[in-house]
Parts: C-alpha cells; sequence; structure tokens
C-alpha cells in the first residue's frame, strides 16, 4: 500500500509536469528545471518500471522533452541522453519489437540509431532475470519458465561468438536451473565450446567449468583438442607443450575434481593406446604441474580434499609427490626420494593396505610427478657414498613397473655396478666414449639386458654427460652412437628436452651444461625435422 501511494503521487506530479498538450522545449525547462533529474531517477527505478500507468506517463514525458530542432551541441546531448532513457525503458518493459520500430521511427530514428543501445539493453535485462531467478531459487512467482530458459539458448546458438552476447551466454551456463534434466539445449554448449576452442570467444574460468560440467561431450572434446594440438606439431618441446595445455583453461578447470578425474583417465587411456608413449607421460607431468599450479592459487585452504582427486591412491604418498622439489632445498632431495622409494615399494609389494589398484596404478601417479625420476637420475651420479638402495629400486620400477620382484632385482644389480663405475669416472677431466661404453657394459658378447634396464643405462649414461667435468668433451660422440635410428634419437631429443624444461622450471643454474643442451638439441633436431619432412612428403605423393 505504501508504495502504490508513492507511485500515485508520481503519478499525479508527473501529468501536472507535462500537460496533456505538447509544450515548447525551452518552456518546460524553463518552468521546471530539475525535471531532468526527476526522470532520470525514475527511468531506472524498476519498482516505478513495474507500475503500468507510471510506465506511459514516462514514455510520454520524454517524448515532450525531445526538442525537434535542436539549436546548439548542448540541446543535441540532452536529446542523445533523453534517447538513452527510452531505449533503456523500452527495452525493460520488453516490448514487441515492432512496437518498438513504430515507436522509435515516430521519434524520427533509423533502427541503425537505436537497435545497438536496445540489444544491449535486452541482454542486460535478460541476465539480470537469469541472475535473479538463480538468486530467488525454484516456486517463486519470478522464476523464469524452464521452456523459456530451453528457448533461449537455442536462440542463441548463431550468436554465442558475438561480443554483445557474451554476458548473456556466461549467464546460461551458470544458470543452475532446479530440473531433473538439462534444461539449456545441446547444441548451446555444443556452440559455445567450439567458439572456446578455437578462441573466438573468451569466457571466465568460472562459466567454462560449468560448460564442461553440465554437458561431457564438451569435456571430451576439449581433450581431443587439446591432443591433436599437442601430438600433431613439433615433437619433444615441452615449453609449447605448456603454452597449450595453460591456454586450453583444462588445468583451471581441473581444480574441480569431477573435471579433474574425467582428463585424467583420459591420459591414462591415450597412454595405453600408445602403447606406454614417453610424449604422452611427459605431456601429463606437465598438465599435471599446471593443475597444482592453478590449484594452489585457487584453494589457499583446499577447497576439496586431496582425496577426491586421487580417490584410489595413498594420501600419504600423494601429499609428498605433491611437493614441488623447488620447494624442499636441494640437500634434502635424496631423503624425500627414499620416502617416495619406501611408500612405492610397500604398496608395488602388497605391504600396504592404503591404496587401490596395485603396482600399476601406484606407478601412473608417480609418473604425473616425474621429475622425482630423474632427479634421482643425478642424485645416484652424485652420491659420495654407495648407490641408496631406495633410489636403485625406484628408478628399476619406473622404468619397468609390471616387472616382478625378482626381475626388479636383477635390474638393480646391474644398475649398481654402472652407477658404480660411472662415479668412478665422474672426477675424470679426460674421457672417451669407449670409457664411457666400457663403464656401461656394452660389448658384443655381453648377454642382451631387458628392454627396460638398457633404457634406464641409457638415461644414466645421458645425465652422466651433462653433470661430469669431463663429460661435455664427448657428449657428440657418445650421443651419436647412442642414436642410431630415429627412434633412439627421439629419446635422446625427449631427455634433453626434458631435462632443460626441468632445469628452468627449477631455477636450477647450470651455464656450461645448459650450453652443452642446447647445441645438442639443435643438432639432433636439425637431423630429425628433414626425415619427418621427407616422411610427410612421400606420404602425400603416394
Amino acid at each position: 500500500m505504501l508504495l502504490g501511494g508513492k507511485i500515485a503521487r508520481l503519478s499525479l506530479m508527473l501529468k501536472t509536469c507535462c500537460p496533456e498538450k505538447f509544450l515548447d522545449f525551452n518552456t518546460i525547462i524553463e518552468r521546471f528545471p530539475t525535471i531532468g533529474q526527476l526522470l532520470a531517477k525514475t527511468s531506472w527505478n524498476p519498482f516505478i518500471l513495474a507500475y503500468d500507468e507510471s510506465q506511459k506517463i514516462l514514455l510520454w514525458c520524454l517524448c515532450c522533452l525531445i526538442n525537434k530542432e535542436p539549436q546548439n551541441s548542448g540541446q543535441s546531448k540532452f536529446n542523445s541522453w533523453i534517447r538513452t532513457l527510452l531505449l533503456h525503458i523500452l527495452a525493460a518493459l520488453r516490448f514487441d519489437i515492432k512496437e518498438v520500430g513504430l515507436f522509435c521511427q515516430g521519434l524520427g530514428y533509423a533502427p541503425a540509431d537505436y537497435y545497438p543501445g536496445l540489444l544491449t539493453n535486452m541482454v542486460s535485462s535478460l541476465v539480470t532475470e537469469l541472475r535473479e531467478n538463480h538468486l530467488h531459487g525454484f516456486n517463486t512467482p519470478r522464476r523464469m519458465a524452464s521452456e523459456r530458459v530451453t528457448s533461449l539458448s537455442r536462440v542463441c546458438v548463431p550468436l554465442v561468438t558475438l561480443p554483445d552476447f557474451e554476458p548473456l551466454v556466461e549467464a546460461l551456463l551458470i544458470y543452475p536451473g532446479h530440473e531433473p534434466q538439462e534444461i539449456i539445449c545441446p547444441e548451446f554448449f555444443e556452440a559455445v565450446n567450439e567458439a572456446l576452442l578455437l578462441m573466438k570467444i573468451a569466457l571466465p574460468t568460472a562459466a567454462v567449468v560449468c560448460l564442461w560440467l553440465r554437458h561431457l561431450p564438451s569435456l571430451e572434446k576439449a581433450m581431443l583438442h587439446l591432443f591433436e594440438k599437442l601430438f600433431s606439431c613439433e615433437r619433444n618441446c615441452l615449453q609449447r607443450t605448456e603454452v597449450f595445455i595453460k591456454d586450453s583453461l583444462l588445468p583451471q578447470a581441473a581444480c574441480h575434481p569431477a573435471i579433474f578425474r574425467i582428463v585424467d583417465e583420459m591420459f591414462r587411456c591415450v597412454f595405453l593406446e600408445s602403447d606406454g608413449s614417453t610424449e604422452v607421460l611427459a605431456a601429463l607431468q606437465v598438465f599435471t604441474r599446471c593443475f597444482v599450479e592453478a590449484l594452489e592459487k585457487e584453494n589457499k585452504q583446499w577447497k576439496f580434499a586431496l582425496k577426491t582427486y586421487f580417490p584410489f591412491a595413498s594420501p600419504s604418498l600423494v601429499m609428498v609427490l605433491l611437493q614441488h622439489p623447488k620447494d624442499v632445498p636441494q640437500r634434502l632431495w635424496c631423503q624425500t626420494l627414499k620416502h617416495i622409494s619406501e611408500l612405492l615399494r610397500a604398496i608395488a609389494e602388497g605391504q600396504t593396505d592404503g591404496s587401490c589398484g596395485g603396482a600399476f596404478e601406484s606407478w601412473f601417479l608417480f609418473m604425473h610427478f616425474g621429475e622425482w625420476a630423474d632427479i634421482a637420475v643425478e642424485q645416484l651420479l652424485m652420491s659420495e657414498a654407495d648407490p641408496p638402495e631406495a633410489l636403485l629400486w625406484l628408478l628399476a620400477f619406473s622404468f619397468s613397473p609390471h616387472d616382478g620382484h625378482q626381475q626388479r632385482a636383477q635390474i638393480m644389480v646391474e644398475v649398481k655396478v654402472v652407477v658404480c663405475r660411472l662415479m668412478k669416472l665422474f672426477r675424470s677431466l679426460t674421457l672417451s666414449s669407449q670409457d664411457l661404453q666400457a663403464a656401461a657394459g656394452e660389448s658384443l658378447e655381453a648377454t642382451p639386458r631387458p628392454l627396460a634396464c638398457q633404457q634406464l643405462i641409457r638415461r644414466l649414461l645421458l645425465s652422466f654427460l651433462l653433470w661430469a667435468p669431463g663429460g661435455h668433451t664427448v657428449a657428440w660422440e657418445l650421443i651419436t652412437l647412442i642414436a642410431q635410428t630415429e627412434e633412439r634419437t627421439h629419446e635422446v631429443i625427449g631427455f634433453l628436452d626434458q631435462t632443460f624444461y626441468r632445469w628452468d622450471q627449477l631455477c636450477i643454474e647450470a651455464p656450461t651444461s645448459g650450453k652443452v643442451v642446447r647445441e645438442l638439441l639443435t643438432e639432433l633436431r636439425a637431423q630429425v625435422v628433414p626425415s619427418r619432412a621427407e616422411h610427410v612428403g612421400q606420404a602425400h605423393h603416394s
């Protein structure tokens, strides 16, 4: 009753201000100098606009104030301001578009004059209504009907890339709805996701999370799009991989556990289908680090428990792996690696009930944080004492998780012998490739080693070349002997690229070694790229 009385008094005052015949503009301003302020306030008052009589009077009064023949720039600006108020009211009242057109044409405006402002106001009005529905909840008179939301999302399908519609697209994505089934049409989700992947629109992370949570095919398509970008460009370039991964918004969205687990499962499937591709593992490690960074940035106090991200893993193992090596003093790296080894060994050999899935699940979790395995190789080579058994087991496990206890023990024995020989050569300033081959135990008469053991020993030799004072002088000679095939060449390039990327992440200063890595990468990539181009050319002609 109080609001109704105020609106009635306002209506009477407005009628007094504007008699039922048009007055001269100057006469109105002279008689009512504050009418502009009054109309401006009432035009933006939603309670007054909700009253039918006030709507008509406001429109009429604003029309009275339009100067048909402005004499100066001040009057032209005043006309423009009045037009803005008219467009706001017309959008707020949701007139039929034909009525709006006729009304504006009657005022002497072309469609090009009022359509942009009308569109902006209509979008703003719809966004406000969607947000109010979200705040008011369901079973309220102000709630937008689900059929209207569905219709609105369908109308927006061809419009999602237009800048004026971005607020409405965002509002529809975060609009929760309260029905048991999704009310946003799937075509809308598909159109938004396509525009997002092609970078035709930019949306807040919260809206992207809503998109991928509400429409699983969009999340799957985003992951496939990322895989296509990662594995169709130059191989073994983790800096480019990091750029692609961060631009995809997937690490940020993965802060929601449901999205993380789907993304993680897709990485697992691609890894298994690629027969254990090291490139997939490298991409997984970069993704995991980007995800952890986003998680730490968003969740200062951990919004979700770690168990929701890694439900089948040992919580203590997850906690120690989540430590970034740069946050652990280098003098404690060996101690941390021993702890990781103990936890993994207890799980792999069935001595703990803290996790599910057995050895492979624990190994795959460890591979998310594979830089610890690379650090273990370096720690073995630079150790002053005998090679720690915990580090030997950790490396044997990381290179061959499916081996049984006896096979893994045999790998540990062979690797320990090689490490001891390399440690004797570590301080030597004069080295030859023959010395290193002898240390590795490679000869024509030697019994062929298991594949995992061969890979691990090659990793030890490559690390030795970078860290031993005399290793730089024979680096190219030994690598030439190792990289006899294209597959081996890619293995060496992958190791060098991962090492260089890890040093950059950990802020490790190794000027001489860094220079050697860059030179070796340049030489090896120059050899691989032409052969790859020739292969593509042959495939094209065939």
